[in-house]
Formats: structure tokens, C-alpha cells, sequence
């Protein structure tokens, strides 16, 4: 069985963004030599996420209004997290939507049903971050 790991960075400009990672992701399971496994996608910060769903600006314009009724951004003495640091609510967002995702590889492609994406999600942007790509299996 073969192993590949790999980090991708993203420094987003700005405090949240997402971000369609499947051309990167795809690239690593090309790199990786794997043709039938599994790949693991993972935000490596606390405050930030990795998700599938449609690449649609539409969809995405109801994620950012959505989240922003459940964990608002300000005031930002709203929550206890906020001290030294103002992202609570980037924290609170991550956990909504996910740390992590899985998907099958077969025939050395993402094994995906219609319309699906991965995507990186930024809720306390305007820092260099990473993602962890794991790819196993044959």
C-alpha cells in the first residue's frame, strides 16, 4: 500500500473566503501514484474548515449569510473566547462546517456524485494557513 502526504498553504487576503481546492487536491492523488484508496483533506487550523458542496457563487453567498447569523462576527465582546484574540466566531463557523473530508479514489480520480467539490473555507483569514492532504491505498 502507498502513503503520500502533502501540505497546501493559502494565505487569504482577507478574514473569510472560500476556496475550490479540488484542481490541487487532484494534483496530489496524481502525484501520489494512487488508483484506488482513499483521501483525506484536512484544515490543519482550529479557525478554519474543509467541505464538499457545490461550486456555485450563489451557494456560497448563502454560506457566508447563514454562518454570520450563527456565530456573528461583531461585536466581537459578544463571546468569552475574544480577549487577546477577536475570532470566536471564526472557531465557532469551523465546527459548522467541518474540519475534515474523505473521499474515495477510484481509477486514480476523486470518486465524487454530481456537483461535488472540495472546498477550503477561511474564517480568520489574513494569515498564512495549511491544509493536509493523505492519500492511501494502491
Amino acid at each position: 500500500m502507498k502513503s503520500y502526504r502533502k501540505e497546501l498553504w493559502f494565505n487569504v487576503p482577507q478574514r473569510r473566503q472560500l476556496i475550490n481546492i479540488t484542481p490541487e487536491v487532484q494534483s496530489c492523488l496524481v502525484e501520489s501514484g494512487v488508483q484506488e484508496g482513499l483521501c483525506l483533506v484536512n484544515a490543519m487550523h482550529i479557525s478554519a474548515s474543509v467541505f464538499i458542496n457545490d461550486d456555485e457563487s450563489g451557494l456560497h453567498h448563502d454560506f457566508e449569510v447563514w454562518l454570520e447569523k450563527l456565530a456573528p462576527e461583531k461585536p466581537h465582546s459578544q463571546y468569552r473566547h475574544n480577549g487577546y484574540e477577536d475570532n470566536a466566531d471564526a472557531h465557532l463557523k469551523r465546527t459548522i462546517m467541518g474540519r475534515e473530508v474523505v473521499v474515495a479514489v477510484s481509477n486514480g480520480r476523486l470518486d465524487f456524485g454530481p456537483w461535488e467539490q472540495i472546498f477550503y473555507g477561511e474564517f480568520d483569514g489574513m494569515r498564512r494557513k495549511r491544509v493536509l492532504v493523505k492519500i492511501i491505498g494502491d
